[in-house]
């Protein structure tokens, strides 16, 4: 079945014991992660879960419909997050709607499938799983976002805050939990000691990232100045893997699209232009499309995606592997050629 935002939401609020699969597919990785972990939340806080990835669907389809039945080992909750889905899982997939009983949830993850793709368009066929698109927040989505995420840390936001930090984070839902977060903290927020969040405190934190957080270092990245990479690195401190690589993915995406319009004849102003490329970001964004073309591009925006899903398994490497990736991704713009 085919779930919009607000079905989506009330189907993992009241779990059906019917339903076998969520599949959240879309480039909003971050957004299909938040629905995902909302999941194991309304399962409870003791509930075990099994992580799989399409290597494992790949060399034993039927592994999926037989976690899926198992019971847990501690008889509690469980269930089944499949990370970085492809349409090689139709099998696997297939395999779990038509099983003859699957008592645990699985949840499957998968930013690079298309909605007109043939895996999303059998789960939408089918009775027992959702399909839902995740895309990235704009607009009044995003300013609403900011204004959710907040609530569920204390905090009312006023005037013009909700805009700034939607504005500030690109839609990033991982970037702007992590803003609140600190705004929280700093005026002793919490669900039980509501607090008034304005202007001032925003400005206290220094939560307006454009100019001064990742951007520059995912510039360094694209413009393949390796030397800068470990300087704006430690100037972010930790914590920021994750969003570092969602964010250059996105670079990376949308450069992507400007090169298919380069190849076909456009002019490198007008593309520049048509594509809304932040001013300080043109000089760097013109060197590096000049530079790679789409084949090495759509290289580097899989070896992004790669690098994030495998932070988000326990017992990574984590934070080491983002720096990795970002001078890997640097050192192939300094010897792209296009």
């Amino acid at each position: 079945m085919k779930a919009n935002a607000t079905q989506i939401r009330a189907a993992i609020e009241k779990l059906n014991p019917d339903t076998r699969l969520y599949l959240f597919h879309g480039p909003d990785e971050a957004g299909a992660a938040d629905l995902a972990a909302k999941l194991g939340k309304a399962l409870g806080p003791e509930a075990e879960r099994i992580d799989l990835d399409m290597k494992a669907l790949r060399e034993q389809p039927g592994r999926l419909a037989d976690e899926a039945a198992s019971l847990s080992l501690f008889g509690g909750a469980r269930y089944v997050r499949l990370l970085g889905v492809e349409e090689g899982a139709a099998e696997a997939i297939g395999l779990l709607l038509n099983a003859e009983r699957a008592g645990n949830p699985v949840v499957a993850i998968g930013p690079g499938l298309k909605a007109s793709g043939k895996l999303v368009k059998s789960v939408i066929a089918a009775q027992n799983a959702y399909a839902h698109a995740c895309y990235v927040p704009e607009g009044i989505d995003a300013t609403r976002l900011a204004a959710n995420i907040a609530r569920e840390h204390g905090l009312r936001l006023t005037g013009e805050v909700p805009q700034r930090l939607a504005a500030a984070t690109a839609g990033d839902r991982a970037i702007l939990a992590r803003e609140i977060e600190k705004l929280a903290l700093y005026l002793d927020a919490a669900p039980e000691r509501p607090r008034d969040a304005d202007g001032a405190a925003l400005d206290a934190i220094g939560a307006d990232l454009g100019d001064s957080d990742l951007s520059d270092a995912i510039t360094a990245v694209v413009d393949g100045r390796v030397g800068d990479i470990g300087t704006e690195l430690a100037r972010l401190g930790e914590g920021i893997g994750v969003p570092l690589m969602r964010q250059l993915a996105r670079r990376l995406q949308s450069m992507a699209e400007m090169r298919i319009d380069l190849d076909r004849g456009g002019d490198m102003d007008e593309v520049l232009e048509k594509h809304r490329v932040f001013f300080r970001e043109k000089a760097a964004t013109g060197r590096a499309l000049r530079r790679w073309n789409g084949v090495q591009l759509a290289r580097a925006i899989d070896r992004v995606r790669e690098a994030e899903r495998a932070m988000m398994h326990s017992g990574s490497a984590g934070e080491v592997l983002a720096d990795a990736e970002a001078v890997t991704i640097a050192r192939q713009a300094a010897r792209a050629r296009g």
